[in-house]
């Protein structure tokens, strides 16, 4: 099913303000953005306009109530000027994943998809086209209901903007393992994609930061035993030339579509693969045997970060050279082929944005 989607163009693009060699992760927006709205268990009013502050009642559920969630995605350019979207299908289910556990409604079927395309037909110069650089895809939604009290909310907002960017991490990052505090339980919402696990973190965060790492390695809930994920992204570790990542089915960990997509590579290159639990004794006896080969993040932001240090309990396990890690290296150099159209698109996980004219940034 097509959705209507009215259009309404800024009249003043800000294009020339940005300097595209020097993207921040974050901090730039594009001229237009999509939004939609829920009510009477409708989805409706689905318009592209320009990108601006948007009011909201001080009784709006989602401040009070934490009924938010998003997703994050990126486009890139070809050689020839394509947009190409990663996995945009991925998102989709996600997010209805996502309003699922949270209390919220799926959205219409297809819709996902529809306004990220008619977005960035819009907005295609907005895509870089320099190293190292995307355009990040932000949809999300929020709890719109003016009330005061613990119920699902009766009406919605859904939006989304893109922002161009440059990396998230521009080095190898050290991660600090949290036995203090705890990201999810089984039972929980560390499967969805809510903004209250992301709250949640900033106040350990913190004084990993102080102690020079730039994440937290989480443990899982019950045991603290066994490793879970990084703030920002999945977590793989290679040991004897296995690919093994923390498993999924407790429900405590997010879905990653680039840890989905990891996996998926390694096995056609022939790397084994095990998801199974992998605890920081496992790890430390390992590391102190010489058999941890490497260890990296895998997420849509990061999209493959090499992880420098673990820490742990006052020890710093120092992860072997970046030009000893021959397996991430191939597995990221495949990804980005397949992001940047460089090599046939066999799995069909790139949407081409047929635009009329892709000008140059």
């Amino acid at each position: 099913m097509k959705h209507e989607i009215k259009v309404n163009k800024t009249n003043s693009s800000r294009i020339n303000e940005v300097d595209f060699n020097n993207l921040q992760f974050g901090k730039e927006f594009s001229d237009h953005m999509f939004t939609a709205e829920y009510s009477n268990g409708v989805w409706s009013n689905f318009q592209i306009e320009p990108m601006r502050p948007i009011e909201f009642h001080p009784a709006t559920s989602a401040f009070h109530y934490g009924q938010a969630i998003f997703e994050g995605l990126k486009a890139q350019k070809d050689k020839e000027g394509n947009i190409l979207v990663f996995r945009p299908d991925m998102n989709a289910k996600r997010m209805d994943i996502s309003a699922e556990r949270m209390g919220m409604p799926a959205l219409p079927e297809g819709l996902f998809i529809e306004a990220i395309d008619e977005l960035l037909k819009i907005d295609s110069t907005w895509v870089p086209t320099n190293e190292n650089a995307s355009l990040y895809i932000r949809p999300f939604m929020i709890a719109t209901d003016n009330y005061v009290g613990i119920r699902e909310s009766e009406n919605y907002k859904f939006i989304i903007f893109t922002c161009p960017v440059g990396a998230y991490y521009s080095a190898p990052v050290n991660v600090y393992v949290s036995e203090e505090y705890i990201r999810a339980f089984p039972g929980g919402v560390g499967f969805a994609k809510c903004a209250g696990n992301y709250a949640a973190s900033l106040y350990p965060l913190r004084f990993a930061k102080q102690e020079g790492y730039d994440q937290i390695l989480w443990l899982d809930g019950i045991e603290k035993k066994y490793f879970q994920e990084c703030g920002t992204m999945n977590v793989f570790f290679i040991i004897d030339n296995i690919l093994i990542t923390p498993p999924l089915d407790e429900g405590t960990i997010l879905a990653g579509i680039t840890r989905d997509s990891v996996i998926i590579l390694a096995k056609e290159m022939g790397i084994p693969v095990e998801e199974r639990k992998i605890s920081v004794a496992e790890f430390i006896q390992a590391h102190k045997e010489n058999r941890v080969q490497d260890v990296f993040g895998a997420g849509t932001a990061a999209t493959i970060v090499s992880i420098n240090i673990i820490g742990y309990r006052d020890v710093k396990y120092q992860i072997p050279a970046l030009e000893t890690r021959t397996i991430s290296t191939a597995i990221k150099n495949q990804l980005n082929q397949i992001k940047y159209g460089e090599v046939a698109d066999n799995k069909h996980w790139m949407m081409k944005v047929k635009v009329a004219q892709n000008l140059e940034v």
